[in-house]
């Protein structure tokens, strides 16, 4: 298991704030050398705690204002097909496979409800899918974020070995 402490999560908060900050700029909000920012960055990527470097888009600014969560039972012997199916079709951003009812939680972005329809029966048409149920997101009033919980995991953990966190 990866552990990590305050500055780590300070140096990823200003990251996800803005991933094009330079080496110079965090260790000097941070107070710390480069080298360290450096090593730091480093190995948060080579534990795989950070996996990389993302811009956000505004899937309404590209044409697709819909977004919706699609549950599918499956015959899980063809979860494999069904996945390969659905990673075929633009619309689909995320997959997870879930425990209870419904076998996966598929997040798509579509221009309209019945761009949303038209998509549900291509997912039926997947060899395998047995139902789907869609929910539609109309608002997101508390965007993906890790920040609180990296703080709440770090809480009293100070910069490193010996170094305790500035006040």
């Amino acid at each position: 298991m990866n552990s990590i402490d305050r500055l780590d999560a300070e140096i990823l908060d200003r990251l996800t704030a803005n991933a094009r900050a330079g080496i110079a700029e965090l260790a000097s909000e941070l107070g710390v050398s480069r080298a360290t920012i450096q090593t730091r960055i480093r190995r948060l990527e080579e534990t795989g705690v950070l996996l990389g470097f993302r811009p956000i888009i505004d899937l309404s600014a590209v044409g697709m204002p819909v977004q919706a969560l699609i549950s599918l039972e499956l015959d899980q012997r063809k979860m494999p097909e069904v996945v390969k199916g659905l990673e075929k079709l633009p619309e689909v951003l995320e997959i997870k496979i879930q425990a209870g009812r419904e076998d996966l939680l598929v997040y798509v972005a579509i221009s309209s409800l019945e761009a949303l329809q038209i998509l549900t029966a291509s997912i039926v048409d997947i060899e395998g899918v047995r139902k789907t149920t869609s929910t539609f997101s109309v608002a997101t009033p508390v965007p993906y974020r890790v920040q609180p919980l990296l703080d709440h995991i770090t809480a009293g953990s100070g910069w490193g070995r010996s170094t305790p966190a500035p006040m």
